[in-house]
């Protein structure tokens, strides 16, 4: 699994989303400081997620019994 990482400039397209306000917080709090914002903090965590939901589908977690 590879590291989480603030990304930086990129090209993108507007679409509009709404988050717990908690959710705010935490990411302006994680930010803060940076030079990150929070549209490129929430693409790559949804980055982040989806490898993660692949590697799990390539090597899926033995059940516990």
């Amino acid at each position: 699994m590879r590291k989480f990482k603030i990304p930086k400039g990129y090209t993108s397209t507007n679409k509009t989303i709404r988050f717990p306000d908690a959710v705010i917080e935490q990411v302006e709090e994680a930010i803060r400081g940076t030079d990150c914002n929070f549209s490129q903090f929430i693409i790559e965590a949804t980055r982040f997620a989806l490898e993660n939901l692949s590697e799990e589908a390539e090597f899926p977690k033995e059940e516990k019994a």
